[in-house]
């Protein structure tokens, strides 16, 4: 069950199994809370874990970017700013974090700091919530004529750009190839070809 679909839930005190990435984790040697996402909504679910159930080397173990899944019963929340929160029975680490190494720690970051992440940028709020707003306007779009009966095609694009090396498949030219003007050198003279093809 994704996390989107918990926190729309309205049945309380049943058992469930998350997975996720997490945000944060804070607390103490009794109670730790731990701010879990799993990509399907920007909001997080809190998971409780209280420390006489699970053993400290594990909590520690348990830091920002770590992936976790967690068994536990769906209660309500105590706290504020959540409706619901897991009660968590027993926690797996899936994949661990170097607290040191990885990049997005609970705190604010620029753009420009994010733009050299990119493979992790999605993970934050600004552009979880900026890239659902572009599906959501391309869909609409894409709908729209689709539902009018249109047809969306790929077509080739020729351009100028070298792309991975595709560029010295093929060249575009006007010139005449039945009459190719050369230059003092021998080499092909481009200075008259429209699409100013530059020998290199």
């Amino acid at each position: 069950m994704t996390i989107k679909e918990l926190l729309q839930i309205n049945g309380k005190n049943q058992e469930v199994n998350i997975k996720g990435w997490v945000r944060t984790r804070r607390g103490s040697k009794d109670v730790s809370f731990i701010a879990l996402n799993d990509g399907s909504t920007i909001n997080s679910i809190q998971v409780v874990a209280e420390g006489e159930n699970f053993k400290e080397k594990l909590i520690k173990k348990i830091t920002t970017g770590s992936c976790i899944a967690v068994n536990g019963e769906l209660v309500s929340s105590k706290g504020s700013g959540q409706s619901v929160e897991v009660l968590a029975s027993s926690i797996e680490i899936l994949g661990l974090s170097d607290a040191e190494e990885y990049p997005l720690q609970p705190k604010k970051h620029s753009l420009e700091f994010l733009r050299e992440k990119a493979h992790l940028r999605f993970r934050t709020n600004t552009f979880s919530s900026v890239f659902r707003l572009r599906h959501a306007l391309t869909f609409a779009v894409h709908k729209f004529f689709n539902d009018k009966g249109f047809v969306n095609l790929h077509t080739p694009i020729i351009t100028t750009v070298d792309a991975e090396g595709a560029g010295e498949m093929f060249q575009v030219t006007n010139l005449n190839l039945s009459n190719l003007q050369k230059t003092d050198d021998g080499n092909i003279d481009f200075s008259t070809d429209f699409l100013e093809v530059k020998q290199i």
